[in-house]
């Protein structure tokens, strides 16, 4: 069967917009969480998140579109362009039935939809843009995406909070082993405004730090949540031989964890099973795993618990290098995926920062380490029960 093999990479993250301008910086342990800005968060208890500062939506889209979509769109918008040149492909030059487009989504274009209806109800106006309808719904960006890149193909959108990057990217794996030969896919978020702060507040699982080195700690004795972030990445995935582009996509699991009164444990560690036996690998074949880092005391152990039961106690190097970015929602999986690819690249695994390395785990803390992985596990969670694991393979 042909390989799904990544051959491009577009990123928009808190700590750079552009591939290598994210990587070096997470190289460099520079992180990407400030005070929001969005608005003024002074009344919320969490005021932190991982914030795009510099990203330009005019240098990559024109001034009608940006006013018919919200930024999480724009994000995927650019990060797709950006994916689409850096693996050489132009999307004029595909059958464009065989050219599709999946993404990911959690919160949807909240900010466009809040600001239309905060127009609705104040002074400014007794209408809304006829945009709203199609701007907040969370299949708006791929639908976007296919539009302006003229892919007519398989086209879709998984909801499952942070598990879905990975999820969008088996999706199509999936697509190409069928009638497609070039997909995008990924996910970007831009939860960022005062209503989708709000959504994400009622899960109990963010950070009140007001300390940006402190705020997010994985697997630490000082845990206390997470903080959000917006951004995410996008990638080209051809069904061509493998030796060519970043690597492939080698295996994926999803689980669903049981209910809690039914005494059955977590399916975390059955996604990576799953996962590395989809990959034809043994867990002695993984260099490195990308983890999910909660930062949920409950959570963390769930999680080092899957990991040394499948890979022995400091089996295999751990990291989580989105302690510099906040979690992304539906961004991070994707994020993850391109960055453990990077990884493979260039023989090197980003660092964890701003915490300790609990025993059980090799985790890689503080300054990058050397290493010739070829193969990755990326291991996503959502809120609600949703697990994804993702082998790749350089």
């Amino acid at each position: 069967m042909m390989p799904a093999v990544v051959t491009g990479i577009g990123v928009i993250a808190p700590n750079g917009v552009g591939t290598e301008a994210y990587w070096s910086a997470t190289l460099a342990g520079r992180g990407g969480i400030a005070p929001i800005d969005r608005f003024d968060a002074t009344g919320y208890p969490t005021k932190l998140a991982g914030t795009v500062p510099d990203f330009d939506a005019g240098a990559y889209l024109p001034g009608r579109l940006r006013s018919q979509t919200d930024r999480y769109t724009q994000f995927a918008l650019a990060a797709s362009a950006m994916a689409l040149a850096d693996a050489g492909v132009d999307p004029g030059a595909l059958p464009e039935y065989e050219f599709g487009v999946v993404t990911a989504s959690s919160s949807g274009g909240n900010e466009f939809g809040q600001h239309e209806m905060e127009k609705l109800w104040g002074d400014e106006s007794a209408r809304v843009s006829a945009y709203q309808s199609i701007a907040w719904f969370y299949a708006a960006t791929t639908g976007q995406v296919s539009i302006r890149m003229g892919a007519r193909g398989p086209c879709d959108v998984l909801v499952a909070e942070q598990a879905g990057g990975l999820d969008a990217l088996a999706q199509a794996r999936r697509a190409l082993r069928a009638d497609a030969t070039v997909m995008l896919a990924g996910g970007a978020e831009a939860p960022l405004s005062p209503y989708a702060l709000v959504c994400q507040m009622a899960g109990g699982r963010l950070s009140h730090s007001d300390d940006p080195r402190r705020c997010y700690l994985p697997f630490s004795a000082d845990a206390a949540g997470h903080v959000p972030g917006e951004g995410g990445a996008m990638l080209v995935v051809e069904r061509k031989s493998a030796g060519s582009g970043y690597g492939t996509i080698a295996g994926w699991a999803s689980t669903f964890d049981p209910a809690a009164h039914t005494g059955r444990p977590p399916a975390l560690r059955r996604a990576v099973e799953l996962a590395l036996a989809d990959a034809g690998l043994t867990p002695a074949d993984i260099g490195v795993v990308f983890a999910d880092a909660a930062a949920v005391p409950g959570l963390d152990l769930i999680e080092v618990a899957a990991l040394t039961a499948v890979f022995g106690v400091r089996g295999v190097p751990v990291t989580a290098p989105k302690t510099m970015v906040g979690r992304l929602n539906s961004g991070a999986g994707a994020l993850d995926v391109a960055t453990a690819l990077l990884a493979m690249r260039d023989g090197v695994i980003p660092p964890t920062t701003g915490v300790d390395a609990p025993a059980a785990l090799d985790l890689v803390v503080d300054r990058p380490r050397e290493a010739a992985p070829r193969h990755a596990l990326v291991v996503a969670r959502g809120a609600g029960g949703f697990n994804s694991a993702v082998v790749l393979s350089r």
